[in-house]
């Protein structure tokens, strides 16, 4: 059986997103596989076959920076794409014994007061998108949003959380490639592995996000959220990391002013 590797992993599905046609190919009506073959891919980067084939199979694990620039032309990859292709190919140290164990991050005191006297939905979450601190707002906008809830599961697995989003598939979408983001060459790690599993069990949409491997850091700014009592929310969503925190962020959702979703917002606020 073939190793897996993350660069391995990602090459191959990479590979198979992009159409023979894409890249001055013929698509031909024999085709086994989709997307592109091996050595289409090694012909346009301008490396042998072997080689590729060792990249695709873990066999080599380290390329030079000047084959993954080749492979990412040939795959047709972005810049974020290429980078993180960059980041899978370096040599990184072993995870030290004993570092297995997930710690929760502890939000700052300062923070946590920010979060009261804030008159829009906010909420901290680590890296994993665990929820650590959240104000009332928030939660009156989204009840799934509680401290100790992880935020990609409800997104995933909790119906009331989809019905919620009227735009849900584009926006897990972007969800999924931005963890992608966030986590990058650091996939051996337990909690993220553990998260992934259950992700996976859970929604067939998360398993096949994953497996196209797509990479955004930024994700989307607006999303649309449906309320109950004040209607369809159109709200922005700023993101601020947390100086002294490894990998906290506040989200903050708020709306342009004077529209409807900026006075639905309002309303909100008042009802809380």
């Amino acid at each position: 059986m073939e190793p897996r590797t993350p660069l391995a992993d990602f090459l191959r599905a990479r590979r198979e997103l992009v159409r023979p046609e894409d890249v001055g190919l013929p698509a031909g009506s024999r085709r086994r596989v989709p997307g592109l073959r091996r050595e289409e891919v090694a012909l346009l980067a301008g490396i042998s076959n072997e080689y590729y084939l060792r990249l695709e199979q873990g066999r080599d694990q380290h390329p030079s920076e000047q084959v993954v620039d080749a492979l990412a032309r040939a795959l047709r990859l972005d810049a974020e794409a290429t980078a993180h292709a960059l980041e899978l190919s370096r040599a990184r140290p072993r995870r030290r014994a004993g570092s297995t164990q997930h710690r929760s991050e502890r939000v700052p005191e300062g923070v946590l007061l920010l979060l009261g006297t804030l008159n829009v939905p906010a909420y901290v979450v680590d890296r994993y998108r665990d929820v650590l601190a959240v104000n009332r707002l928030a939660t009156a906008l989204e009840p799934s949003l509680v401290v100790g809830a992880n935020r990609l599961v409800s997104l995933f697995a909790d119906p009331e959380v989809r019905s919620q989003h009227p735009d849900w598939e584009q926006g897990v979408a972007g969800v999924v490639a931005q963890l992608r983001a966030d986590i990058g060459a650091d996939q051996d790690d337990p909690r993220f592995q553990a998260l992934v599993g259950e992700l996976s069990v859970k929604s067939e949409r998360f398993r096949r996000l994953w497996a196209r491997h797509d990479v955004k850091a930024g994700g989307h700014p607006t999303g649309v959220v449906h309320h109950p009592v004040v209607g369809e929310l159109v709200l922005r969503r700023e993101k601020l990391a947390v100086v002294g925190g490894a990998s906290l962020v506040v989200v903050v959702h708020h709306a342009e002013p004077g529209t409807p979703s900026a006075e639905g917002l309002a309303l909100l606020a008042s009802l809380v």
